[in-house]
């Protein structure tokens, strides 16, 4: 907002040359000729290379076979429109630029597939020879799902479509080579520097001291930026073949075309219920859309099962996936990455199952939550519940919505014939969060203030605020004497990143313990310098350590660092740093790692108007109560759910990437590619409830996801509930004004012909 912050682009690095990307402009074909000769010879052009030239193996192919992996360059066969074929450099952007038009590129086109349930079929054309398009297959190996047993059985094939992160700041990234290593130091936007690191190890052939990943400020990640791209390797291998820095910025329809996207899952699911509204078995077959190079997508369908009981108590449930290869751009990780699929479906169906019983929603959701007395619980998924209050929540989010008023209301409408019909969604939802260490590590200096270091990579969420609120609060130390270094792998030992609302219960517990044991050092200090027993040593906030109830005998952080630096000075047997290179510092690390993932639950409730003449949809209401355990700062928690929801909300409403018959992106702009702004959305009414977790210090669950999962199937129940009186049982997403105009039109037209 002030202007401060670095993006990728306003890197000053002097002397760096340019790239640009050559893409191919055709979905599927094999390449019959790439002549650079004419590129090369413009004006400030300094190479013009390609896949064969720099001769880069592989990406790693994620949970896909090898076979299908991705390479930096295409070679030979391109297989979505937007690839990257061939790379330019020059003295300038513009030059560079200029000179892609000039690569001669000719193809021999190839069959298109871009529908998944298309991809599957046997006589479907295969994006790699004859192996067929089946990226990644898990059949079910538990208990069946006994569906066909059940008094009420509902059953439908839903899409929860393609969707595109959209990030603010377009793809980016610097490369220099670095002297001191005589390795390459990589700029880029990533939510994990050491997981790029070990990509750019892996590509270059390079020793691990030798490459530096650095994350500068993001403009958006999303999930979408976890993964080390082509490009980003390729400006790598470029920086240390022409011993120069270079640089490269997207402009935005190719960030839209090569981006990552999400979701692109298609849903076959069914069902089976008593007559009073107790869901009993669920099976669910996913045909997972992975684009081109389809092994990172093969996360999302695992995830998607793992959570298919939602807050539910399920007897049986039954999940089949695969991920298989389309000629679209590659599917990744996208905010929440597999679970709002699966509260997607679930609260669908749920909403399905109370209209087919003729009871309220919200009943029948009820009827079938856990109970608070259940936890720890294991579903028959393999997941385990920590904790948490289901019924709460919805208790909670009706309250706040004025519930039964909006129903009132709603009749009202509907017996008046209104034009303008209300539409009220309920969603109730339970996530994963939480994996993997993190490192933590905190320091005291010889000037009172305190360094932290954090594996987790922030892009936005504020962790260097929360992560000086933990030290802060530890060892009384005043919020501007903290300084949080991450996001640099020269500088920070080890990490995982920020991915999975995972920061603040690893990472922060993390911080938080090596704050509590610095204390206890610095306690143990105090107590030596000033003759007194440990126990009688406490924080005197702003002033340091001293003995309770006497703040004068305060000593303060900066002179309890100078004593630690002096061997003279510390008790016998003293350890002040931990052997991190802080040999005589006030000083701790920690690697924390939880015994299990967290689960963070709401309830959402969502209140549209749909204008039943032009199919207009417009989001009047939002009321969120989400519990992500212990919350260490309700206000980075609150800007994390209002922009989840916004994400969410714009699923259900307005987002989609479409593609023809021929592979072409027909949303690869913002011209095409709607999504809402803050004019589209209400103001959120949110709440919160902290049920703690166990699994960690600070008692604390993921935040950054629940928005997005919890707001889609609200709003798209809340759309098909106000179109109920015209006979519409269902609307595929994104409830777009035509869609909803067309489902009214030919309900209208069935029951004009069963009339």
């Amino acid at each position: 907002m002030t202007g401060a912050a670095r993006y990728t682009e306003d890197l000053v690095v002097p002397g760096a040359l340019h790239a640009a990307f050559v893409r191919s402009v055709v979905a599927h074909a094999r390449i019959t000729q790439l002549d650079t000769s004419e590129a090369a010879r413009l004006p400030g052009v300094v190479a013009v290379l390609t896949a064969a030239d720099l001769d880069l193996p592989p990406m790693g192919p994620g949970l896909g076979p090898p076979e299908l992996a991705r390479p930096p360059l295409a070679k030979d066969v391109v297989r979505f429109i937007g690839e990257a074929v061939a790379v330019v450099v020059a003295d300038t952007r513009e030059h560079a630029v200029d000179a892609v038009e000039a690569v001669v590129l000719d193809y021999d086109p190839l069959p298109v597939v871009t529908d998944p349930a298309e991809a599957v079929k046997d006589d479907a054309p295969s994006l790699f020879s004859d192996r067929g398009n089946v990226a990644v297959e898990a059949p079910w190996k538990g208990d069946s799902a006994k569906v066909d047993e059940a008094e009420v059985v509902v059953r439908a094939r839903m899409v929860n479509q393609r969707v595109n992160p959209a990030p603010m700041e377009p793809s980016a990234a610097v490369a220099a080579p670095d002297p001191e290593t005589g390795g390459v130091i990589v700029w880029a936007q990533t939510q994990a520097p050491f997981f790029a690191k070990a990509a750019l190890r892996t590509a270059l052939k390079l020793d691990a001291e030798k490459i530096r990943v650095v994350a500068p400020a993001v403009g958006g990640a999303f999930g979408a930026r976890i993964v080390t791209y082509p490009e980003q390797v390729v400006i790598a291998a470029l920086a240390l073949r022409l011993d120069r820095p270079v640089r490269y910025v997207e402009s935005r329809s190719e960030t839209m075309l090569s981006l990552s996207h999400g979701r692109a899952q298609v849903q076959e699911v069914e069902l089976g219920a008593t007559r009073d509204g107790v869901i009993t078995d669920l099976r669910v077959r996913i045909t997972a859309d992975g684009g081109a190079y389809p092994g990172e997508a093969a996360l999302m369908p695992g995830m998607t099962v793992m959570m298919l009981c939602g807050p539910y108590r399920i007897q049986r449930v039954e999940g089949h996936t695969r991920t298989v290869a389309t000629n679209a751009s590659p599917v990744s990780t996208y905010r929440g990455a597999g679970r709002p699929e699966a509260t997607w479906l679930l609260e669908r169906m749920i909403d399905q199952l109370a209209r087919q019983l003729a009871l309220d929603p919200a009943e029948v959701r009820r009827r079938n939550l856990l109970p608070p007395d259940s936890f720890p619980y294991d579903t028959v998924v393999g997941a385990r519940y920590d904790s948490g209050d289901y019924t709460a929540s919805l208790d909670r989010v009706l309250e706040l919505s004025g519930y039964d008023g909006l129903r009132a209301e709603q009749a009202a409408r509907r017996e008046r014939g209104d034009t303008l019909q209300l539409g009220i969604g309920l969603s109730t939802y339970v996530e994963i969060t939480g994996f993997g260490a993190e490192v933590g590590a905190v320091t005291v200096e010889r000037d009172g203030g305190v360094t932290v270091l954090t594996g987790v990579s922030p892009h936005g969420q504020g962790h260097e605020t929360a992560w000086a609120q933990l030290v802060t609060s530890t060892l009384g130390v005043e919020l501007e004497r903290v300084r949080v270094v991450h996001s640099d792998t020269a500088k920070v030992p080890s990490g995982s990143g920020t991915m999975g609302s995972r920061s603040l219960q690893v990472g922060g517990s993390a911080v938080f313990q090596a704050s509590e044991q610095v204390l206890a050092k610095g306690r143990e200090l105090a107590a030596h310098l000033l003759e007194a027993r440990v126990e009688d040593v406490v924080v005197h906030n702003g002033h340091g350590l001293g003995v309770a109830g006497a703040p004068a005998t305060a000593l303060s952080w900066a002179q309890l660092a100078e004593a630690a630096a002096d061997p003279a000075r510390r008790p016998e047997g003293f350890a002040g740093g931990d052997g991190d290179g802080s040999d005589g510092a006030l000083s701790a690390q920690v690697d924390f790692e939880m015994a299990g993932s967290t689960y963070p639950f709401g309830a959402h409730v969502a209140v549209v108007e749909v204008d039943v003449e032009t199919g207009l949809v417009r989001l009047l209401r939002h009321v969120a109560v989400d519990d992500s355990g212990r919350l260490v700062n309700p206000m980075l928690a609150e800007g994390q759910v209002h922009g989840g929801i916004a994400q969410g909300a714009g699923q259900a409403l307005y987002e989609e990437v479409r593609y023809d018959a021929d592979g072409n992106n027909l949303t690869g702009s913002f011209a095409s590619y709607t999504m809402p702004s803050a004019a589209e959305l209400p103001s959120f009414e949110t709440a919160r409830m902290e049920t703690p977790s166990p699994l960690n210090p600070l008692g604390a669950k993921g935040i950054g996801e629940s928005g997005a999962i919890g707001s889609t199937p609200a709003v798209h129940n809340a759309v098909v509930d106000a179109l109920a009186p015209f006979g519409v049982a269902d609307i595929d997403m994104p409830t777009t004004p035509e869609r909803v105009w067309r489902a009214i039109e030919r309900a209208k037209a069935q029951r004009s012909a069963g009339d």
